[in-house]
């Protein structure tokens, strides 16, 4: 049997994500001392990576850019 499926919640994986954008260290660093598989980092990077590329551009003031 293989181990069970833990679950983190959205918190979880935003404040992983940052650590890999702000701390200087490795992806595999961060996954084990977080105790979280490298590939389940990498897809919490790939899936907040997907989300920026879909929002849409914002100006200073909070207005829709439809020419960025």
């Amino acid at each position: 049997m293989g181990k069970p499926q833990r679950r983190f919640g959205k918190e979880f994986e935003a404040e992983a994500v940052w650590l890999v954008e702000t701390s200087g260290r490795t992806q595999r660093e961060i996954a084990e001392d977080l105790g979280v598989g490298l590939s389940t980092l990498r897809r919490w990077i790939d899936k907040r990576r997907d989300r920026e590329m879909e929002a849409p551009k914002r100006t200073p003031n909070g207005l829709t850019c439809v020419s960025c």
